[in-house]
């Protein structure tokens, strides 16, 4: 993984682990090997949606329950990861070329190319393609890849379906050149970008209206982009109006997490970039941070935070599932207030989140934030990478027409199911170098026209992903008169006779006839200017004779006719 996925979702890490020690702290553990409130699971008035979180779809799997990792298990998990840097090309077992290209997710989120010496394969996961904060998505370096594995399912619930239940492509797309500008500029446009901003600052103005009635915000979101900007909008908002209302951000990694954000500026978009070239900071909050407009806390019982006090306030702490952290404390406090605001991301059941703090009189914002490829843009996608192959989810082939798109294979791949790929490169190239090809004494083959053979004293190796030819301390075909050791093809009795009669050797030819009836072999008798025998048969040539030279002479004959190394 990248180095910024790995210390982000590290400290996201570390920061569960310490919710989860202040919720034993507070709660305590109980004498069952489960905790009490699975007892009640077999009641009527329990959800059913609960039941099926728990006990999974048959019902019955407890076993899947894990108990929580530790501290200890993180720097353990984190000594494992090979951690990749921006645009770093890192090999592995001398074999594979890997490199991380951005995928305009989130800060570190890339996509994955890998080249070895048999093709390439590129490896989209979710991606957006103009973002706000992160660097946007790579096209260049997943362009003409043998193989590209798509794996972005996040469009699937939200696609645009046509009335037969699927997207077509545009058939004017089908055809592009990877080079063609007015593809990429439709995947680039911002529009999509524009509404999530929309989106955002229709946030902030719910927070404000809220604080202006004197209600407080809580915002549980916890996608470290969306945070950013948040952060930004609402300072900036808050700042231009005559609210006095602080912001409190509660996590015990919220002070590293946000100071890292700042340090990683390869990962950022390029207004972000232009921010830290012109000396600012590439996000605002750390300007709110210095003037103590944003307040940073370890722990809603921080001392701190008990000081600094003040309502009504807006507030982000985790956990997005109600069940851990400041959250579940600052739910308890205001789920009576109709004035104040929960926000909360879609993908949580709000009803099953918010079960055990019911009734609520809080106002409760839930919003949806693009995670991924927009459906109806894969097939403009594929046409500028322009792969060999594309594997797709089944899921996505089922809604997605891609009969027209006639220059791109495409292969679905299940779950759990092992999916064949046909192989693009028979012959994979294999480096040498000019010093060393200079040394090889080329022979042409008969049988293959403009097709050179050469005999190596060395080794084949495979380093940085490619096969490499690397020579012995010698090299005996520099002198030229290396006698070939193997040939292949087949003897003709009759080529060999005339070229026996050239140096003058004279023989004649005996056929015999194997038990099929057929001729089995020939029998090549010389008898000047010394007596000896040549048979010839589809498993080979042998030469018979008491007389050194003329064997050699024969020998030389044979390897006349044949093609041989």
């Amino acid at each position: 993984m990248t180095e910024a996925t790995a210390k982000i979702g590290q400290l996201m890490m570390e920061d569960l682990v310490s919710m989860h020690a202040e919720f034993r702290c507070f709660h305590g553990p109980d004498n069952s090997s489960f905790p009490g409130w699975i007892k009640n699971l077999d009641r009527e008035q329990v959800p059913a949606l609960l039941k099926k979180v728990v006990f999974g779809e048959s019902g019955d799997d407890l076993g899947s329950w894990m108990r929580l990792y530790s501290l200890d298990d993180i720097e353990s998990c984190m000594k494992k990861v090979q951690a990749v840097k921006f645009a770093e090309e890192v090999c592995y077992n001398g074999t594979l070329i890997i490199k991380a290209l951005s995928s305009g997710l989130d800060i570190g989120a890339c996509n994955w190319l890998i080249n070895g010496p048999n093709g390439s394969l590129s490896y989209v996961s979710d991606s957006i393609f103009v973002s706000h904060h992160a660097r946007n998505f790579d096209f260049h370096g997943l362009k003409g890849t043998d193989v590209l594995i798509y794996s972005d399912f996040s469009s699937l619930q939200s696609a645009e379906v046509t009335e037969n239940g699927c997207i077509s492509p545009d058939p004017d797309n089908n055809y592009i050149s990877t080079t063609s500008s007015d593809n990429k500029d439709s995947l680039l446009n911002t529009e999509d970008s524009l509404e999530e901003m929309e989106k955002l600052e229709f946030i902030c103005s719910c927070a404000a209206e809220s604080a202006d009635a004197g209600g407080s915000t809580l915002i549980t979101i916890t996608r470290i982009g969306i945070v950013l900007q948040l952060l930004e909008l609402m300072s900036n908002s808050l700042e231009s109006s005559s609210l006095k209302v602080p912001i409190f951000v509660i996590s015990s990694v919220a002070e590293e997490l946000l100071a890292y954000t700042n340090t990683i500026p390869e990962w950022l978009c390029e207004q972000q970039q232009e921010k830290l070239i012109s000396g600012e900071p590439s996000f605002g909050h750390l300007k709110f941070i210095k003037d103590k407009k944003i307040h940073l806390f370890p722990a809603i019982h921080s001392p701190n935070l008990i000081t600094s006090w003040q309502e009504p306030c807006i507030i982000f702490a985790p956990h997005w599932s109600l069940r851990l952290g400041p959250s579940v404390q600052l739910l308890q406090r205001w789920r009576g207030d109709p004035k104040s605001l929960l926000v909360l991301e879609d993908g949580i059941s709000s009803g099953l989140g918010l079960l055990p703090f019911r009734p609520i009189a809080m106002k409760i914002l839930q919003c949806s934030f693009l995670s991924g490829i927009r459906l109806q843009k894969l097939p403009t996608l594929l046409s500028v990478l322009q792969p060999k192959i594309v594997l797709v989810p089944d899921a996505v082939n089922q809604r997605i027409n891609f009969a027209a798109m006639k220059t791109i294979s495409i292969l679905n791949y299940f779950e759990n199911k092992t999916l064949r790929v046909p192989r693009i490169a028979d012959n994979p190239s294999v480096e040498i170098t000019t010093d060393l090809a200079s040394k090889l004494s080329w022979r042409k083959l008969r049988q293959r026209e403009n097709f050179g053979i050469a005999r190596l004293k060395g080794g084949l190796l495979m380093e940085d992903g490619k096969h490499r030819l690397v020579s012995g301390l010698e090299q005996e075909e520099s002198s030229g008169k290396a006698r070939p050791l193997r040939h292949w093809g087949s003897v003709a009795p009759e080529s060999l006779l005339d070229a026996l009669l050239k140096i003058g050797i004279k023989g004649s030819l005996e056929q015999s006839i194997g038990e099929t009836g057929s001729d089995d072999n020939s029998i090549i008798h010389i008898a000047n200017p010394s007596s000896g025998l040549i048979e010839v048969s589809e498993m080979g040539t042998a030469i018979i004779t008491d007389d050194e030279n003329v064997a050699s002479q024969v020998f030389q004959a044979i390897d006349g006719i044949l093609d041989g190394i």
